[in-house]
C-alpha cells in the first residue's frame, strides 16, 4: 500500500512527462514502473532521483551494468526492499545474469550477512592494515 495517492495524470505535468519521456527513451520501453509513478507526486524528486539513476545507472562507468544490478540487489536485501530486489534481479537477468549467478550472489550476500553480524557481536576491532590513512 501506497503512502501517496498515485496522480491519475502526471503526465499532465510538464516536468513530469520530460522525465517519462527520458525514461522511456534512455531505457528503449514504453514501461514506466510504480516507482516512478509514485515519485511523480514531487517533480523536483521525481527529477533529481532519475537524474542520478540515469546517470550511475544508466550511463557507462568503470563498473559494468551486470555489476552494477547485482550490487544493487545485495543493497536492496540488505536494506529489505522487496520492490528493488524484484526490479533489480529482473534488470540484472535482462543484462545476462544467469541462474548460477544469481545463487552465488544470494550466497555471497547470505555469507556477508553472516560475517557482519558477527563481527558486530564480537566487536573485532579493525586491523590497523585495513586503515587507509
Amino acid at each position: 500500500m501506497s503512502t501517496t495517492k498515485r496522480i491519475a495524470n502526471p503526465e499532465s505535468n510538464p516536468r513530469v512527462k520530460a522525465v517519462f519521456d527520458d525514461i522511456r527513451a534512455t531505457r528503449k520501453t514504453d514501461f514506466i514502473n510504480n516507482f516512478w509513478y509514485a515519485l511523480a507526486f514531487d517533480p523536483t524528486l521525481l527529477e533529481t532521483t532519475w537524474d542520478e539513476v540515469k546517470r550511475l545507472m544508466g550511463t557507462p562507468t568503470n563498473i559494468d551494468p551486470l555489476t552494477k544490478e547485482m550490487i544493487y540487489i545485495a543493497v536492496s536485501i540488505s536494506n529489505a526492499c522487496g520492490y528493488c530486489v524484484h526490479s533489480h534481479t529482473a534488470a540484472a537477468r535482462a543484462k545476462g545474469m544467469t541462474d548460477a549467478q544469481h545463487a552465488e550472489l544470494l550466497a555471497i550476500i547470505a555469507l556477508a550477512a553472516k560475517t557482519n553480524n558477527l563481527v558486530t557481536g564480537l566487536q573485532v576491532p579493525v586491523d590497523a592494515a585495513f586503515d587507509a590513512t
